[in-house]
């Protein structure tokens, strides 16, 4: 039989926990962290009997706010719904979610230059979670978790790759951070991935927005939960989609069902059939009211959305002028991002008070943004050893570092003192005008004084010498060397090249 390529249709169903201060139904401390075991527990989230739930306006606003920052459709009613199952860490024995009217629908999130359409994004609760003691022969349940708002994102089957698959949610992630709904911790289960995948012939054309009950034409789908890392999303898909063509080339037919990611064997292993929406009886919560979202509540939310990834990406492109590499760096460390972006603030500044006295244009304005985002991203990063440069510990502010930068860039002071320079501004956190006075580190800039030097270092290097005038380049770099020592680096350097061609010319 010959083997035949077939077009993967992937969709991504996306659950994170949002970061509200109580569960979703009831006041309990939203902490799905806390050590204790069944602490942050009540009738309501234990589905005693007579007990109602109340929603989280929190949560509802979270979730609306994180639709329209992925282009949704907000409708202005929505409503909660029954989903029936049994399983030891659902206390209800269902799970209130939401099926025919969910908060927000039909959105996109461009991937490069791939639109990957959103179905919905919808609210429900979190389940308790499976404790399992090593060597033991039974498992106990902790319900801190359950009630917690988890808000569930719906894609398409628009992806293509695990590549892709891997690159939206981790721009979905990036968004949810800068939104600030959650902190999308995967370690702590607080964002989790699951896919559906499919394999037809041919490619198909997008389909229009479905919901969750219609079907898309396409081939069979194999779900893969157990996926806590993007890495393992990205190969989890890769593998099934080898899987199964594999099997389709073989003449055999694809089961639907889900199927778990073994991250150590990097193979997906079968766990049990895939249900139907039909199979959790679905039906109207009745509760809980429906939801009225007045065009005033999505303007008001719509107001409190921040600049996005995206957006920071091409405004720093436009303002600064970096490298793509520094402006993801940026983009992905939102509090570098921020203080870069308050260092450069009071550089400009700077720019506009040296324009007056007619020191400095501002175009130079891109030459100090290049030289501030250089010393934050080697020296200052190397300094921090992986610690927030918004924790209580870092003392250099925006106001200095700019300072430290135009001291750099009107040749004040060498790169070596200017390391110097910023590992006590580090330590102390003091401004770099007071530590260079201090410790004796301002530059020579005196002609006379440098050529001094230069003379010695020559008479010095007779061999050196020799090299230079045979053409070899190296000597004339260690005889720099030579000098920058001899003044331990308080030297200006250009000064130092100007005066070091003249003098090696008059040996010549």
């Amino acid at each position: 039989m010959d083997k035949k390529s077939y077009q993967p249709a992937i969709g991504l169903e996306i659950h994170v926990e949002l970061n509200t201060k109580s569960k979703m139904f009831c006041s309990c401390l939203n902490d799905p962290n806390e050590r204790h075991s069944n602490i942050n527990v009540c009738p309501v989230c234990m589905g005693h009997p007579g007990t109602l739930p109340v929603i989280n306006e929190e949560a509802v606003k979270k979730t609306i706010k994180t639709g329209l920052a992925l282009n949704c459709q907000i409708p202005e009613y929505s409503k909660f719904d029954r989903k029936n199952y049994f399983y030891p860490d659902l206390p209800k024995g269902y799970q209130i979610s939401q099926l025919y009217q969910p908060l927000c629908k039909e959105g996109f999130l461009m991937i490069g230059d791939r639109k990957i359409r959103i179905r919905e994004v919808h609210l429900e609760e979190d389940t308790g979670r499976l404790v399992h003691p090593e060597g033991a022969d039974y498992s106990l349940v902790d319900f801190n978790r359950a009630g917690i708002p988890l808000m569930e994102l719906v894609t398409e089957p628009d992806i293509v790759s695990g590549k892709e698959a891997r690159k939206f949610a981790e721009e979905l992630q990036l968004i949810l951070r800068y939104l600030g709904v959650s902190a999308t911790d995967m370690e702590k289960g607080q964002m989790r991935v699951e896919v559906n995948i499919s394999l037809s012939k041919e490619k198909k054309e997008p389909v229009p927005y479905r919901n969750k009950v219609s079907g898309a034409g396409l081939g069979t789908k194999v779900e893969i939960k157990n996926l806590n890392s993007f890495q393992s999303a990205e190969r989890g898909i890769d593998y099934e989609i080898q899987r199964q063509t594999e099997l389709l080339n073989e003449g055999k037919t694809i089961i639907q069902e889900t199927r778990g990611w073994s991250d150590s064997k990097g193979v997906t292993v079968s766990q049990r059939e895939k249900e139907e929406a039909h199979d959790y009886r679905y039906f109207p919560e009745p509760d809980l009211p429906p939801l009225h979202i007045t065009a005033e509540i999505v303007n008001e939310i719509k107001a409190g959305i921040p600049e996005l990834p995206q957006l920071r990406r091409e405004r720093f492109k436009k303002e600064y002028n970096l490298s793509e590499k520094e402006i993801e760096i940026f983009v992905q460390n939102k509090d570098l991002g921020e203080y870069y972006e308050k260092s450069m603030s009071e550089l400009r500044n700077w720019v506009k008070e040296a324009e007056m006295k007619k020191e400095v244009k501002e175009d130079e304005f891109l030459k100090l943004a290049k030289i501030c985002s250089n010393y934050i991203l080697t020296d200052l990063q190397g300094l921090l050893k992986g610690a927030k440069i918004s924790g209580e510990d870092f003392l250099i502010t925006p106001e200095n570092f700019a300072e430290f930068v135009t001291l750099i860039y009107e040749g004040k002071i060498s790169s070596k003192i200017a390391k110097m320079v910023l590992g006590e501004m580090f330590k102390k956190g003091a401004d770099p005008s007071h530590i260079i006075e201090e410790k004796g580190l301002v530059q020579i800039i005196d002609e006379t004084e440098i050529e001094k030097i230069i003379k010695n270092v020559i008479s010095k290097n007779p061999k050196v010498i020799e090299d230079f005038k045979k053409g070899k380049e190296n000597a004339f770099q260690f005889l720099i060397g030579q000098v920058m020592a001899a003044t331990k680096g308080k030297a200006n350097p250009e000064i130092v090249n100007k005066l070091l061609k003249e003098n090696l010319t008059k040996t010549s």
